[in-house]
Protein backbone atom coordinates (compact mmCIF):
# COMPACT_ATOMS: atom_id res chain seq x y z
CA UNK A 1 0.00 0.00 0.00
CA UNK A 2 1.30 3.56 -0.78
CA UNK A 3 1.36 5.45 1.68
CA UNK A 4 1.97 9.51 1.92
CA UNK A 5 4.86 8.97 3.47
CA UNK A 6 6.41 6.88 0.63
CA UNK A 7 6.20 9.61 -1.61
CA UNK A 8 7.72 12.35 0.52
CA UNK A 9 10.52 9.83 1.26
CA UNK A 10 10.45 9.32 -2.71
CA UNK A 11 11.03 13.24 -3.18
CA UNK A 12 13.60 13.69 -0.32
CA UNK A 13 15.89 10.95 -1.90
CA UNK A 14 16.02 12.35 -5.33
CA UNK A 15 16.57 15.90 -3.81
CA UNK A 16 19.16 13.70 -1.86
CA UNK A 17 20.55 11.73 -5.23
CA UNK A 18 21.20 15.24 -7.08
CA UNK A 19 22.91 16.52 -4.46
CA UNK A 20 24.97 13.72 -3.71
CA UNK A 21 25.80 12.73 -7.55
CA UNK A 22 26.43 16.72 -8.61
CA UNK A 23 30.37 15.77 -8.86
CA UNK A 24 28.91 12.59 -10.86
CA UNK A 25 27.38 14.52 -13.31
CA UNK A 26 30.61 16.39 -13.93
CA UNK A 27 32.61 13.47 -14.64
CA UNK A 28 30.10 12.42 -16.91
CA UNK A 29 29.97 15.23 -18.54
CA UNK A 30 33.29 15.69 -19.26
CA UNK A 31 34.05 11.97 -20.34
CA UNK A 32 31.47 11.90 -22.57
CA UNK A 33 33.18 15.12 -24.18
CA UNK A 34 35.74 13.37 -25.75
CA UNK A 35 33.20 11.56 -28.04
CA UNK A 36 32.02 13.49 -30.96
CA UNK A 37 29.73 15.90 -30.65
CA UNK A 38 26.82 13.98 -32.33
CA UNK A 39 27.18 10.97 -30.03
CA UNK A 40 27.37 12.86 -26.61
CA UNK A 41 23.42 12.73 -25.58
CA UNK A 42 23.27 8.98 -27.19
CA UNK A 43 26.43 8.21 -24.59
CA UNK A 44 24.02 9.88 -21.72
CA UNK A 45 21.26 7.93 -22.63
CA UNK A 46 22.60 4.54 -22.86
CA UNK A 47 24.48 5.49 -19.44
CA UNK A 48 21.08 6.32 -18.18
CA UNK A 49 19.25 3.11 -19.14
CA UNK A 50 22.58 1.26 -17.49
CA UNK A 51 22.36 3.17 -14.30
CA UNK A 52 18.69 2.04 -14.26
CA UNK A 53 19.88 -1.15 -14.38
CA UNK A 54 22.74 -0.94 -11.97
CA UNK A 55 20.14 1.15 -9.17
CA UNK A 56 17.58 -1.77 -9.18
CA UNK A 57 20.79 -4.33 -8.81
CA UNK A 58 22.68 -2.31 -6.39
CA UNK A 59 19.63 -1.66 -3.90
CA UNK A 60 18.79 -5.72 -3.28
CA UNK A 61 22.66 -6.23 -2.70
CA UNK A 62 22.98 -2.65 -0.68
CA UNK A 63 24.92 -4.70 2.35
CA UNK A 64 27.41 -6.00 -0.38
CA UNK A 65 28.23 -2.93 -2.49
CA UNK A 66 28.35 -0.42 0.85
CA UNK A 67 30.99 -2.61 2.44
CA UNK A 68 32.53 -3.32 -0.77
CA UNK A 69 35.36 -0.83 -0.15
CA UNK A 70 37.65 -1.85 -3.65
CA UNK A 71 34.91 0.24 -5.53
CA UNK A 72 36.03 3.44 -4.23
CA UNK A 73 39.49 2.79 -4.37
CA UNK A 74 39.13 1.65 -8.21
CA UNK A 75 36.85 4.20 -8.98
CA UNK A 76 39.08 7.52 -6.89
CA UNK A 77 42.54 5.83 -8.57
CA UNK A 78 40.91 5.92 -11.80
CA UNK A 79 38.99 9.49 -11.43
CA UNK A 80 43.09 11.03 -10.45
CA UNK A 81 44.55 9.14 -13.48
CA UNK A 82 41.82 11.52 -15.71
CA UNK A 83 43.22 14.37 -14.47
CA UNK A 84 46.97 13.37 -14.42
CA UNK A 85 46.60 12.66 -17.94
CA UNK A 86 44.69 15.98 -18.89
CA UNK A 87 46.92 18.28 -16.80
CA UNK A 88 50.26 15.74 -18.29
CA UNK A 89 48.69 17.16 -21.93
CA UNK A 90 49.26 20.30 -20.77
CA UNK A 91 52.37 20.80 -19.82
CA UNK A 92 53.23 19.22 -23.17
CA UNK A 93 51.03 22.66 -24.76
CA UNK A 94 48.37 20.67 -25.86
CA UNK A 95 45.10 22.93 -25.64
CA UNK A 96 43.27 22.91 -22.17
CA UNK A 97 39.68 23.62 -23.98
CA UNK A 98 39.90 20.24 -25.50
CA UNK A 99 39.03 17.22 -23.29
CA UNK A 100 40.70 13.70 -23.90
CA UNK A 101 39.62 12.62 -27.22
CA UNK A 102 37.85 8.84 -26.26
CA UNK A 103 39.32 5.93 -26.75
CA UNK A 104 38.45 2.35 -27.58
CA UNK A 105 39.28 -0.41 -24.86
CA UNK A 106 39.07 -4.14 -24.49
CA UNK A 107 38.05 -4.65 -28.07
CA UNK A 108 35.13 -1.93 -28.09
CA UNK A 109 34.61 1.07 -30.04
CA UNK A 110 35.16 4.60 -28.28
CA UNK A 111 31.71 5.02 -28.05
CA UNK A 112 31.02 2.11 -26.30
CA UNK A 113 34.04 2.50 -23.77
CA UNK A 114 33.09 5.56 -22.87
CA UNK A 115 30.15 4.05 -21.59
CA UNK A 116 30.91 1.38 -19.82
CA UNK A 117 33.96 3.77 -18.59
CA UNK A 118 30.64 6.03 -17.48
CA UNK A 119 28.86 3.30 -16.20
CA UNK A 120 32.20 2.67 -13.45
CA UNK A 121 32.30 5.73 -12.53
CA UNK A 122 28.84 5.71 -11.81
CA UNK A 123 29.05 2.56 -9.42
CA UNK A 124 31.89 4.58 -7.34
CA UNK A 125 29.60 6.94 -7.06
CA UNK A 126 26.57 5.72 -6.13
CA UNK A 127 27.23 3.61 -3.01
CA UNK A 128 26.99 7.17 -0.69
CA UNK A 129 23.29 7.55 -2.32
CA UNK A 130 22.73 3.36 -1.52
CA UNK A 131 23.59 4.32 2.21
CA UNK A 132 21.37 7.38 2.26
CA UNK A 133 18.44 5.50 0.29
CA UNK A 134 18.45 2.37 2.26
CA UNK A 135 19.14 4.43 5.55
CA UNK A 136 16.10 6.28 4.93
CA UNK A 137 13.67 3.91 3.83
CA UNK A 138 12.95 -0.15 4.47
CA UNK A 139 10.60 -0.42 1.00
CA UNK A 140 12.60 -1.72 -1.46
CA UNK A 141 10.28 0.10 -4.04
CA UNK A 142 10.73 3.14 -2.48
CA UNK A 143 14.44 2.84 -2.38
CA UNK A 144 14.11 2.35 -5.95
CA UNK A 145 11.96 4.66 -7.21
CA UNK A 146 13.63 7.48 -5.43
CA UNK A 147 16.86 5.96 -7.08
CA UNK A 148 15.76 6.35 -10.51
CA UNK A 149 14.54 9.55 -10.28
CA UNK A 150 17.69 10.87 -9.00
CA UNK A 151 19.42 8.80 -11.77
CA UNK A 152 17.17 11.01 -14.38
CA UNK A 153 17.68 14.28 -12.39
CA UNK A 154 21.64 13.91 -13.01
CA UNK A 155 21.23 13.35 -16.68
CA UNK A 156 20.23 16.26 -17.34
CA UNK A 157 22.17 17.96 -14.98
CA UNK A 158 25.22 16.34 -17.02
CA UNK A 159 23.32 17.65 -20.14
CA UNK A 160 23.22 21.34 -18.83
CA UNK A 161 26.76 21.02 -18.11
CA UNK A 162 27.96 19.45 -21.64
CA UNK A 163 26.16 22.87 -22.97
CA UNK A 164 28.28 25.00 -20.82
CA UNK A 165 31.05 23.55 -20.88
CA UNK A 166 30.79 23.76 -25.12
CA UNK A 167 29.64 27.44 -24.37
CA UNK A 168 32.90 28.14 -22.10
CA UNK A 169 36.12 25.59 -23.42
CA UNK A 170 38.37 26.99 -20.27
CA UNK A 171 35.68 25.23 -17.73
CA UNK A 172 37.70 22.07 -19.00
CA UNK A 173 40.76 22.77 -16.51
CA UNK A 174 38.28 23.73 -13.72
CA UNK A 175 36.18 20.62 -13.92
CA UNK A 176 39.79 18.51 -14.26
CA UNK A 177 40.38 20.13 -10.55
CA UNK A 178 37.27 18.86 -9.35
CA UNK A 179 37.36 15.44 -10.59
CA UNK A 180 41.19 14.97 -8.88
CA UNK A 181 39.69 16.42 -5.61
CA UNK A 182 36.76 13.61 -5.98
CA UNK A 183 39.55 10.88 -6.72
CA UNK A 184 41.41 11.97 -3.73
CA UNK A 185 37.79 12.22 -1.66
CA UNK A 186 37.03 8.20 -3.11
CA UNK A 187 40.55 7.12 -1.82
CA UNK A 188 40.20 8.68 1.50
CA UNK A 189 37.03 7.33 2.05
CA UNK A 190 38.18 4.18 1.22
CA UNK A 191 41.20 4.48 3.32
CA UNK A 192 38.42 5.24 6.62
CA UNK A 193 36.61 2.36 5.14
CA UNK A 194 39.67 0.05 6.01
CA UNK A 195 40.26 1.63 9.14
CA UNK A 196 43.21 2.91 7.65
CA UNK A 197 42.70 6.72 8.87
CA UNK A 198 40.06 7.44 11.63
CA UNK A 199 38.47 10.71 10.46
CA UNK A 200 36.74 11.16 6.92
CA UNK A 201 36.12 14.70 4.90
CA UNK A 202 32.40 16.17 5.91
CA UNK A 203 30.19 16.31 3.10
CA UNK A 204 29.38 19.92 3.51
CA UNK A 205 33.14 20.59 3.00
CA UNK A 206 33.55 18.58 -0.01
CA UNK A 207 31.10 19.95 -1.85
CA UNK A 208 32.16 23.44 -0.62
CA UNK A 209 35.13 22.91 -1.93
CA UNK A 210 33.68 21.57 -5.27
CA UNK A 211 31.72 25.03 -6.11
CA UNK A 212 33.95 26.95 -4.89
CA UNK A 213 36.30 25.56 -7.93
CA UNK A 214 33.64 25.69 -9.83
CA UNK A 215 33.12 29.28 -9.24
CA UNK A 216 36.13 30.31 -9.84
CA UNK A 217 36.77 28.11 -13.06
CA UNK A 218 33.73 29.65 -13.87
CA UNK A 219 34.99 33.18 -13.68
CA UNK A 220 38.30 32.74 -15.41
CA UNK A 221 36.00 30.92 -18.31
CA UNK A 222 34.16 33.97 -18.62
CA UNK A 223 37.02 36.13 -19.13
CA UNK A 224 38.41 33.29 -21.71
CA UNK A 225 35.13 33.17 -23.56
CA UNK A 226 35.19 35.37 -27.22
CA UNK A 227 33.80 38.49 -26.58
CA UNK A 228 31.39 40.40 -29.03
CA UNK A 229 33.64 41.83 -31.90
CA UNK A 230 36.27 39.32 -30.75
CA UNK A 231 37.46 37.51 -34.19
CA UNK A 232 37.97 34.24 -32.32
CA UNK A 233 34.06 34.36 -32.11
CA UNK A 234 33.48 33.60 -35.66
CA UNK A 235 35.82 30.44 -35.51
Amino acid sequence: MIEGSDLFTIGLLVILEGLLSADNALVMAIMVLGLPRDQHRKALRYGLIGGFVFRTAATILAAYLISAAWVKLGGGLYLLYLAYQHFRSRVAGESSAEPPKAKGAFGLSPFWATVVRVELVNLAFSIDSILVAVAMSKKTWVVVVGGLLGIVAMRIVAGKLIELIRRYPALVDGAFLIIGWVGIKLLLEYAHQVHWIAWEIPKPISMGLIIVIFLAAFAYARRQAPQPGDPRGNL
